[in-house]
């Protein structure tokens, strides 16, 4: 079974109807009890790292994400979920992460080509950069689909894979037993499902 953490914060429901799909069994939860028993925990998020990084601190799940992944549950954050795997963020100030992998997030405001347009919207292709499980079904160049103005930068030990707008930009890691997303694979149709296959299967 498959914890979806509910800390007040992402796609709940659009998640559970994929791993659904593809006939994984997932439960959407707040409880630690039922997280700790969860073979794997998926932790999504959307909006602000400050507003969800507090979110989950008040409810206390934020301890029961690094406890579990340091005993070697297999943990996968998606879009602002894996960018509090991090260290840090840098947006609108300096806010910590879960530390659960190296790198920081920062902002694309400054660092792309001006002509884009931020936040990066829309579906990219990725550039795979090395072997992983929950790659098991993903080819190089297939289309994924990002929602995002702020990426992970100085994660080199974990880069899986990047996508390019303007320059690379991190769109997947995995170090160890813990992984995550910059893209949602649940709005990216066959791949996006194949991806969530393979991470029910790992």
């Amino acid at each position: 079974m498959i914890a979806i953490i509910d800390y007040g914060v992402g796609n709940l429901f659009s998640l559970r109807s994929s791993f659904d799909a593809i006939g994984a069994e997932t439960v959407i939860t707040s409880d630690p009890d039922v997280i700790r028993s969860a073979d794997k925990v998926l932790l999504p998020g959307v909006g602000a790292f400050e507003d969800a990084r507090r979110k989950l601190r008040l409810s206390g799940l934020d301890k029961v994400v690094v406890e579990e992944a340091t005993a070697g549950k297999r943990i996968m954050g998606i879009c602002l979920g894996m960018q509090m795997l991090f260290e840090r963020s840098y947006e609108y100030g300096e806010h910590e992460g879960l530390g659960l992998l190296s790198g920081s997030v920062i902002g694309m405001q400054g660092t792309l080509p001006e002509d884009l347009k931020i936040p990066h919207i829309g579906w990219n292709s990725l550039s795979v950069k090395s072997e992983h499980p929950i790659f098991k079904y993903v080819k190089d160049g297939d289309f994924v689909y990002f929602v995002h103005s702020y990426y992970a930068v100085d994660c080199d030990n974990s880069l899986l894979a990047t996508t390019d707008y303007g320059k690379e930009i991190t769109a997947a890691v995995a170090s160890g037993n813990v992984c995550g997303t910059q893209f949602h694979p649940e709005k990216s149709g066959e791949v996006g499902l194949g991806i969530l296959r393979a991470f029910a299967e790992w």
